[in-house]
């Protein structure tokens, strides 16, 4: 797709809207799957001087109500038939534009409403301006190691979300970077897609894609892949260990959050810990991470102590370095619970657990006791469980209960969920099908 095609698609696309009744300051939500259509639709969209909302195509119909009923667009942009493939990287849809009745303009200037991924609870609305978007295009490009033009970037994270719609695409259309969505998100369709061309090239992910990488045993090597970074959630060391072995490749880490964008990197994945990418001020409160920001980045009612004088309370625990101007990202702060009185970090039962031989995946929550829920290799590895955690975990740390299952729940943007009740549900499906929960 050339540069000039791309811009004759967005005018016809913008001429629809304009007949639709789309004007500067309207309001538009697309709920498109990754495609030439939902990169038409959001960049016409702009074009006609609109607010875009961005709905991840993989939400119910419940879900999307409840978000159009909450946003209240003019116009809705939707596949004319339902779309289905998990692993499908890459669609080619049709798409129709709705006129909802009722429908309002946009009642802020941000130029992009997203949805928080609700990886522990209720989504919170985004709003991003042209100026955050331009500001954090430009600190990629100041990144070292980040792709420049002459280079492609393969991108496995939903263009719909904040990692791949600006690390991705609109990184790459600024910078005369190629981008690359792989028709399968297999294995062998990621390996297929960096390969398809001569360029040096970075894949753009998250670490459950990694994971599923670095677990082949014996994988093609295409020499053009130069590194890939993920985000969302901490790299494993044996999935670091397994990727940079089989790939020759580098595997870097980004920290960021769908109200800035990036916040810290380590593109090699071999520092001690993360460095604030330009522009971006970092402080630590009571452990807390907090980003100076000029605005609130949320739109509608939220808690007001997460925007205070300036200064955005991600609810992330971390340490900064002054020495050194590294940053360590712990976790979730709301992470910590108390147990008889004793205060546990069910992120380091999670690290614990997710480190035992056999465990693919952790994810630990509290509700009336500590609970994890887990994949394994093979449904014998839980033999052995509660002696491996009695030998790592003090007895009030361990987890009173440890449910199997066939796979984790995750949000649209690949980070497991944490919300309790959902994951007991999935305990539920699970044993219902013929897996079961027991005592750790």
């Amino acid at each position: 797709m050339t540069r000039a095609t791309l811009r004759d698609l967005v005018a016809a696309q913008r001429t629809a809207y304009e007949a639709a009744g789309l004007t500067v300051g309207g309001s538009l939500a697309v709920r498109l799957p990754p495609s030439l259509s939902c990169i038409v639709a959001m960049l016409a969209g702009w074009r006609t001087g609109a607010q875009v909302i961005l709905l991840d195509y993989r939400l119910t119909s419940h879900e999307v109500g409840q978000a159009i009923a909450r946003l209240n667009p003019q116009l809705v942009v939707e596949p004319t038939e339902k779309v289905a493939g998990a692993l499908t990287g890459f669609f080619q849809v049709d798409v129709r534009i709705n006129p909802l009745r009722g429908g309002r303009p946009a009642a802020t200037d941000h130029a992009l409403l997203q949805l928080s991924s609700g990886s522990t609870g209720p989504s919170k609305v985004i709003g991003r301006t042209v100026a955050s978007l331009l500001a954090e295009i430009d600190r990629y490009g100041q990144l070292e190691g980040f792709p420049r033009r002459g280079e492609r970037t393969v991108v496995l994270a939903s263009i719909v979300h904040v990692l791949g719609l600006v690390g991705g695409l609109l990184y790459g259309l600024a910078s005369g970077t190629q981008v690359v969505l792989p028709t399968s998100q297999t294995l062998d369709g990621i390996l297929r897609a960096v390969a398809a061309g001569p360029e040096p090239t970075t894949i753009l992910g998250v670490p459950s894609q990694a994971a599923l990488l670095a677990a082949s045993q014996s994988p093609s090597r295409p020499p053009q892949l130069r590194r890939m970074i993920t985000g969302g959630e901490l790299i494993k060391p044996s999935v670091r260990e397994r990727f940079t072995d089989r790939y020759n490749a580098g595997l870097g880490v980004m920290y960021g959050m769908t109200e800035t964008g990036v916040i810290a990197v380590d593109l090699t994945g071999t520092a001690a810990g993360l460095t604030p990418v330009p522009g971006m001020r970092v402080r630590i409160e009571d452990e807390q991470i907090l980003l100076g920001l000029p605005t609130s980045p949320y739109v509608g009612r939220i808690d007001p102590s997460r925007y205070v004088d300036g200064w955005l309370y991600t609810k992330d625990a971390g340490h900064f370095d002054a020495e050194t101007g590294l940053l360590t990202v712990h976790g979730r702060l709301d992470s910590q619970v108390s147990v008889g009185g004793l205060k546990v970090d069910l992120s380091e039962v999670e690290a614990s657990i997710a480190a035992l031989p056999g465990i693919t995946d952790a994810v630990v929550v509290h509700g009336t006791g500590i609970e994890a829920y887990v994949t394994v290799t093979d449904q014998s590895v839980t033999d052995g469980l509660a002696a491996c955690l009695a030998s790592r975990l003090a007895p009030y740390k361990r987890p009173r209960t440890v449910h199997v299952l066939t796979e984790l729940p995750r949000t649209a943007t690949g980070k497991p969920v944490r919300n309790a009740q959902t994951l007991r549900t999935a305990a539920r499906a699970t044993a219902t099908a013929g897996a079961g929960a027991g005592p750790a």
